[in-house]
């Protein structure tokens, strides 16, 4: 039986993806590297620590990946306080409410920052819906390792079997796989060139997984 839900958050819950492509690419430009759209579409899902690493790895910086961390991190921040256009999915609100109302246990499991994280929280008030919030840079390994997952369902009090995971990367959904947690690959406007082979189920608007339609969806 269904009793927590595990949620991804960007590309799910909220579209940092162009604040996060800005504070990149100024990023690229500080380090005078030059990022296909095609490697950095493969980041999705990594945190950034690690996406940092294989761009000094691919680009045979002797820079400390740290260094551009904190680069891209000094970006972002400055473009999320400042940007007008930083706006919730459309949908996922009432999703969120719909869940809560029912009583599933909400999991947030995402590869951004803390520091991300509690800003889009603090900014849409939604603290008041979720029970946890994990941060894969704070963990060992990042998306596709299935660590974060593992731990989110830990966190919600239920076993594996129970949870169902909301992604829309690749890399997300291949994690929630690995986990062995049933997982909804979120095929939307804002998911570019993800692959969605090993979703369990896949969907394009969050009316088609509202509480009704899903709470039978592991039995």
């Amino acid at each position: 039986m269904l009793k927590a839900v595990l949620f991804d958050m960007d590309g799910v819950i909220v579209d940092t993806e162009p604040l996060h492509h800005k504070a990149y690419n100024m990023m690229f430009e500080t380090f005078n590297i030059d990022v296909s759209d095609s490697l950095y579409q493969s980041f999705t899902g990594k945190s950034t620590i690690d996406t940092c690493r294989s761009l000094c790895s691919h680009f045979s910086l002797n820079d400390d990946p740290e260094l551009l961390v904190k680069q891209k991190r000094e970006n972002f921040a400055h473009l999320f306080f400042n940007d007008s256009g930083l706006q919730l999915i459309d949908g996922v609100l009432d999703l969120i409410k719909d869940y809560h109302k029912n009583g599933l246990t909400l999991v947030l499991a995402s590869s951004a920052s803390m520091f991300t994280i509690k800003s889009v929280f603090d900014r849409f008030d939604l603290d008041q819906y979720f029970v946890d919030k994990l941060s894969g840079a704070d963990l060992k390994a990042s998306k596709p390792h299935p660590e974060i997952f593992e731990k989110a369902a830990k966190s919600s009090g239920f076993k594996r079997n129970e949870c169902i995971v909301i992604e829309d990367s690749t890399n997300g959904i291949k994690a929630a796989n690995k986990a062995g947690i049933y997982c909804i690959g979120f095929d939307s406007k804002h998911s570019k060139n993800q692959d969605y082979t090993y979703a369990n189920k896949v969907i394009s608007d969050f009316e088609s997984i509202s509480f009704e339609k899903i709470r039978t969806i592991l039995n």
